[in-house]
C-alpha cells in the first residue's frame, strides 16, 4: 500500500509534468505568433502530447491501478 510521502512524491512528478507541457503550449503559441520555423512549432505540439501522454499514464499506473492480487489475499 502507498504511504502518503509516496503519493506526495508522485503527485509531485505529475505537477512538474502538467507545467512542463503547459510550458510547451506557451512557447508553441508564442512561436507561432510570430511566425516561427514551422520544424519549431511542430515540435513542441508533438512535445505537449508526449507529456499530455505521460501524465495520464503516470496518473492510471499509480493512483488508478488495480493492486496486485497476491497482495489482496495477504
Amino acid at each position: 500500500m502507498l504511504h502518503e510521502a509516496h503519493h506526495s512524491e508522485v503527485e509531485k512528478v505529475l505537477l512538474y509534468i502538467s507545467e512542463a507541457r503547459e510550458r510547451a503550449e506557451r512557447a508553441r503559441v508564442a512561436l507561432a505568433k510570430d511566425d516561427a520555423e514551422h520544424h519549431l512549432v511542430a515540435a513542441l505540439q508533438e512535445t505537449e502530447e508526449r507529456l499530455r501522454q505521460e501524465h495520464r499514464r503516470l496518473l492510471q499506473t499509480t493512483f488508478y491501478a488495480v493492486p496486485d492480487q497476491e497482495r489482496l489475499a495477504i
